[in-house]
């Protein structure tokens, strides 16, 4: 039975709109179903008029044709981890003072506390700077190039920042030929990537780089590639999701390294260390999970009169999105949210920085919020309800092209995940993206202070909406 059938099935009263009204009728003991219904195009003039522009007949059949390939390149993409190299290495465009950022462009003046935290520490890493102070001097002199991750076929958690002498892991599309990159979890201590930048974090940062990321890159010159489209499938049915929970994955990615970094020639004790670190957390896997789905989306950017979106993200200031059909990085922005959800002890709401990462993508492809069905565990560390997880990951179906058959989620019969966020639903209905993530700290040097759940502001899928229409119709 389709939602609609349920909602007629029974008697009762339907509210549509103003939730007061459906108050007002249950207090009576009348049976009432409440319809979060919202004008299309979220009530603008211009909205409507370009929607009903793409929805011409012959141009709707253009588009349709051209979502079906996009959403085709997602779902048949086999990406694979092929190996481990340093950013300078193996990332177009990276030099010895290029900083990578998650989300839109932005420059230093406009980026929040957190990821001014993040670069600050980068620059201390890279010896670029002596210390923090100097390190503020240096990334406000012009002489750092700032870049978004997302423009060099990168992504980057929280802040997602990302320099020359950083490991990376090489993600390779089996299917279509392209490449994806992403760093390494710092695992989920004081961090880099939540904006700390003291002692410690550039400590640990050093040892990735002189340790973990050799011991990493000679384990896959050893295992050649590991399928992580596979990976991603069981770790769903074991009971991730694989942006904020990565129980299973982490396992199932470290097992199957171990035998790959048990044969390398480093010492007994520095492999110890390798493994001692995987365990400290279970986000481990968590960037390898946005390499693939970087490498899956990249493949279906590009392709003429599609409204499919391949790119989800945000820089703490702004949240950006980039779509098939409008080829490059044009990007479309609107405000950055905050992010609701439980917070660390000693933490308020309005310690919280708004919503930022690169980690998005994840959604954009189809995992997390988007398969919190798969997760029920997840509500434990974002909030809310295993009912609310289910209904997010059936909701997101409403604005979506397909579901992808490599990736199930159990508890909705192995339902695909829902795939190919179509820009057109969005602005119609007003329904909008579920995103789990973390929280940062509004102020630099602090960390994570809790998780939760946001959605993208309206504003991005207008302003797509009319360049596309503008563009194609």
């Amino acid at each position: 039975m389709s939602r609609i059938q349920a909602l007629f099935a029974g008697p009762a009263a339907i509210n549509v709109g103003v939730a007061m009204f459906k108050d007002d009728i249950a207090r009576q003991g009348a049976p009432v179903v409440q319809v979060d219904w919202r004008p299309p195009g979220g009530g603008r003039a211009d909205v409507v008029a370009a929607l009903d522009r793409l929805a011409d007949p012959a141009l709707a059949e253009r588009i349709a044709a051209a979502n079906e390939e996009a959403v085709k390149r997602i779902v048949q993409s086999h990406p694979v981890l092929v190996g481990f190299g340093r950013a300078l290495d193996v990332v177009p465009g990276m030099t010895k003072t290029t900083i990578l950022h998650a989300g839109p462009p932005i420059t230093w003046e406009r980026m929040n506390g957190a990821m001014k935290g993040a670069v600050t520490g980068a620059l201390v890493f890279e010896g670029l700077a002596k210390d923090l102070d100097e390190a503020a001097r240096v990334a406000a002199s012009g002489r750092i190039t700032f870049s978004p991750c997302h423009e060099h076929d990168c992504v980057g958690s929280m802040a997602g920042v990302t320099s020359a002498s950083m490991t990376m892991h090489v993600v390779r599309n089996k299917t279509y030929g392209n490449v994806a990159y992403t760093n390494l979890s710092e695992q989920m201590a004081k961090i880099l990537r939540m904006g700390a930048n003291d002692a410690s974090v550039i400590e640990r940062l050093e040892w990735m780089r002189d340790v973990l990321g050799p011991i990493l890159s000679a384990a896959m010159e050893r295992a050649g590639e590991i399928d992580l489209r596979l990976l991603l499938s069981q770790a769903l049915h074991m009971g991730d999701e694989c942006h904020n929970r990565n129980n299973a994955g982490t396992g199932l990615l470290i097992q199957a390294l171990t035998p790959h970094i048990l044969e390398t020639d480093f010492p007994t004790a520095q492999k110890r260390q390798v493994f001692d670190f995987v365990a400290s957390s279970d986000y481990f896997s968590g960037p390898t999970w946005m390499a693939l789905c970087k490498c899956a989306l990249d493949a279906a950017h590009g392709i003429p009169d599609s409204t499919i979106v391949t790119t989800m993200c945000r820089n703490g200031v702004e949240f950006g999105i980039r779509v098939s059909g409008i080829p490059g990085h044009t990007w479309f922005t609107g405000p950055a949210q905050k992010v609701i959800g439980p917070m660390f002890a000693g933490y308020k709401p309005e310690d919280s920085g708004l919503d930022i990462g690169d980690s998005a993508i994840t959604e954009t492809y189809g995992l997390g919020g988007f398969a919190m069905a798969s997760a029920p565990a997840i509500v434990a560390l974002i909030g809310g309800t295993i009912a609310e997880a289910i209904e997010y990951s059936t909701a997101m179906e409403e604005i979506t092209t397909t579901v992808n058959p490599n990736v199930t989620i159990p508890l909705l019969d192995f339902r695909g995940v829902a795939t190919g966020i179509d820009i057109r639903k969005v602005a119609q209905s007003g329904v909008l993206p579920v995103i789990s993530t973390a929280i940062a700290h509004k102020e630099p040097g602090i960390g994570m202070i809790g998780a939760g759940i946001t959605h993208p502001p309206i504003e991005c899928f207008q302003q797509a909406v009319l360049a596309f229409a503008g563009r194609v119709a």
